[in-house]
């Protein structure tokens, strides 16, 4: 019986040291829609707007008060068109 107990710790203990975190398992993809709380601390990234012209898909990348990392796709107006004043 007791063989049987420590082989079972031990199958537990060798699974946990070799299971691994997903690739981008730390990265929270938010929802887009109207009206979204963003819990923004500090911008990481964001799509550069300035030379396109009409609607875009824009990528904001950044951390929230408790340090994890979001990623938030929309879509935006562009500020590059020759035409707008």
């Amino acid at each position: 019986m007791k063989t049987l107990i420590l082989a079972f710790t031990a199958l537990l203990a060798t699974g946990s040291v070799f299971a691994a975190p997903a690739p981008d398992a730390a990265v929270i993809h938010d929802k887009t829609g109207f009206f979204v709380h963003l819990d923004v601390d500090k911008v990481l990234s964001s799509t550069d707007i300035s030379q396109a012209c009409g609607v875009i898909p824009a990528q904001l990348n950044y951390l929230d008060h408790q340090g994890r990392e979001h990623v938030l796709d929309y879509q935006v107006q562009g500020s590059g068109c020759i035409n707008d004043h």
